[in-house]
């Protein structure tokens, strides 16, 4: 099927992004391109990343002259002047804040616009930075909450608006023993990313909502949960959220579990 033939409704992605070096791995860039590929072009981004909680939800800076974030540090200096200047979404932003429930607050932070968990995988997936490129807070970790978020951001994919939830299936760097990016997954990792994916085969939302107590690895594979909770964003914009995903992404880098979804 051609980019063309695809419906003009937008799918939704929860993407293990990683950390800045991941863009010197081959095979990710080489995946994260043919999935890419795979996706009808949007209109604008919708990003949540694990690297922005704020409550209320906060949407971020429409403006493209806003500094990109660079939240990390002890990487290369290269990783510091990497530019994405998108355009901004301040009609996404307006839509976003339509959707809010009558009463709930919506906070804007005009100082804050991409950070690498939003711009470190599009600067491989859309390089040319041609599509308006907006992100917002994670108001809270809790993944029935989130869920509901999701739902009301589900619209949006009707006006070609592509939702990501941007993460990762294992994060739990305290406990890596060997950083390199070929290293062999350690044992909580591989087997929280195989009942993810028992999980996701079998549209168990419910195992997965209550990962913390049910799933293995556990607490290693997520000692803070941030970077897991923007699955249930992406699950809850999907269609019905025990949908068996596309698992497009599959694999290890640094021992962390990368696989990442597509729902449609």
């Amino acid at each position: 099927m051609t980019m063309s033939e695809l419906p003009s409704r937008a799918p939704v992605l929860f993407l293990s992004h990683g950390a800045p070096p991941l863009v010197d791995s081959t095979l990710w860039v080489d995946q994260l391109r043919a999935l890419a590929g795979r996706l009808p072009r949007p209109r604008a981004i919708l990003v949540v990343s694990a690297h922005w909680e704020a409550a209320p939800l906060t949407i971020g800076s429409t403006d493209s002259r806003t500094p990109l974030t660079y939240d990390f540090r002890g990487f290369d200096e290269r990783f510091y002047r990497t530019t994405y200047d998108s355009p901004g979404a301040p009609d996404l932003a307006a839509r976003i804040e339509a959707l809010m429930p009558d009463g709930t607050p919506v906070a804007h932070d005009a100082r804050r616009r991409l950070d690498h968990g939003a711009y470190v995988p599009l600067t491989v997936m859309y390089p040319d930075a041609q599509i308006p490129v907006l992100q917002v807070s994670l108001p809270t970790l809790e993944p029935e909450a989130l869920l509901a978020l999701g739902r009301r951001l589900a619209p949006l994919r009707d006006e070609g608006v592509l939702v990501i939830g941007s993460g990762f299936t294992t994060h739990g760097l305290p406990y890596l023993t060997d950083r390199r990016p070929d290293a062999a997954a350690p044992t909580w990792s591989a087997e929280f990313d195989a009942w993810a994916h028992e999980c996701f085969a079998a549209g168990d939302v419910e195992s997965l909502i209550d990962f913390r107590r049910r799933a293995p690895g556990m607490p290693y594979a997520h000692p803070t949960i941030e970077h897991f909770a923007p699955l249930f964003v992406a699950l809850g914009a999907g269609d019905d959220p025990e949908q068996r995903p596309d698992e497009a992404i599959d694999g290890f880098w640094m021992g962390l579990a990368k696989r990442s979804v597509v729902l449609t």
